[in-house]
């Protein structure tokens, strides 16, 4: 399963789907968050809290309960803009609240730093060295910590606590901004986690791949969560997924 970002042109989507023989491809015009599944899911579909700048994406593949989360919050490192997505991190967590129970995972460009890591702001384009300035200086990153908060665990760091692990941007990485959390207690399931900065990556995007390798649990649907049924809780522009 390829989770994308910046996948707004559905017609590049689906080129790349055929052309690396995915059976299935997901996009929607306008809409940051796409996928490429070497099999054919359940269902997906894009869910936008209020508060949100850009839509989640949420996959369910065949033969599983599990679910996958397409994240992509807010950019620009200010300390407004991490106010910003400490508030859509929030909307998306209470989104998914009703899946905490089963093996599922958040993944994407969450566009902030992990408790302890440090970003050069001298490395900023000048525009984005001023926005840190305007806002106070000092930026506050509390958004991963949330999550951690929430009972999810960091896959990259928790198998590399020694390693900056940087992903952006290619052409000369100092940050990390890509993730993969999964819940702590499906820690056991996570076989790797890798940043991908192999011949061609720094050439395909602004961000190196984040390639995780997760060993997902054998459960069976469960009938209240088949595709398709209506949930009026649900804060979402299209409510059931796709088929």
């Amino acid at each position: 399963m390829v989770i994308l970002q910046e996948a707004t042109d559905p017609a590049v989507v689906t080129r790349l789907a055929a052309d690396t023989g995915m059976a299935q491809s997901g996009s929607r015009k306008g809409e940051s968050l796409g996928f490429l599944s070497r099999h054919k899911v359940r269902g997906f579909g894009w869910h936008k809290p209020r508060i949100s700048r850009h839509a989640f994406l949420e996959i369910e593949p065949s033969g599983t309960a599990a679910r996958i989360f397409g994240i992509h919050l807010s950019a620009v490192h200010a300390a407004w803009t991490e106010r910003r997505r400490t508030e859509e991190l929030r909307a998306l967590l209470k989104s998914i609240a009703r899946h905490q129970h089963g093996f599922h995972v958040l993944t994407g460009d969450f566009n902030t730093l992990a408790p302890g890591e440090l970003l050069d702001f001298r490395k900023l384009p000048g525009r984005l060295r001023a926005l840190v300035w305007l806002s106070g200086g000092d930026v506050r990153w509390r958004t991963i910590q949330i999550i951690l908060d929430g009972g999810y665990i960091d896959a990259y760091r928790s198998l590399h606590t020694g390693v900056p692990g940087f992903t952006f941007p290619t052409w000369g990485p100092h940050v990390r901004l890509d993730y993969l959390f999964l819940p702590i207690r499906y820690a056991p399931q996570l076989r790797s986690c890798e940043i991908m900065d192999v011949p061609g990556a720094r050439d395909a995007s602004d961000h190196l791949p984040l390639l995780s390798v997760v060993d997902v649990p054998d459960q069976p649907p469960e009938p209240d969560e088949i595709i398709g049924r209506s949930d009026p809780t649900r804060e979402s522009d299209e409510g059931p997924l796709h088929p």
